[in-house]
């Protein structure tokens, strides 16, 4: 399987937090859709900058400045369409970055790039950074 490191490189390998996941048109539109909203993005990209390990939700709220039901209403929408994941900690709400739908959803995004296309330069692109 290949995923996007941070450099924005394709690697063939893949990380253990990583697994195939099938997607479909109604599921990545869903996903877009809420990641389509800023407040919901910032949520999502810290949470995939936090990693693994994930972000308790109050430290979440914190780092973001953000009301705890603001918060809530929009992990709710996360959790609903599988880009993020809850789970309780004794007292603590640890929320993670699902990686597998993450990747998903850009390996669904990309997949058919240039398809139709003879000497495409995105694909081009891809291949010259990779190396």
């Amino acid at each position: 399987m290949t995923y996007f490191d941070n450099h924005r490189n394709s690697l063939d390998v893949c990380p253990s937090h990583c697994h195939s996941i099938s997607m479909n048109i109604e599921t990545a539109a869903a996903q877009l859709e809420a990641l389509g909203n800023p407040t919901r993005l910032t949520i999502y990209r810290t949470l995939v900058r936090a990693g693994d390990h994930g972000l308790p939700v109050g430290k979440l709220q914190l780092k973001l400045d953000i009301p705890s039901s603001t918060l809530s209403h929009h992990l709710k929408k996360l959790i609903e369409v599988e880009l993020v994941s809850q789970e309780r900690q004794a007292t603590t709400l640890i929320c993670r970055a699902n990686y597998a739908s993450m990747n998903g959803l850009i390996g669904y995004l990309a997949d058919e790039c240039c398809a139709d296309a003879e000497g495409c330069a995105a694909s081009s692109e891809a291949t010259t950074e990779a190396a």
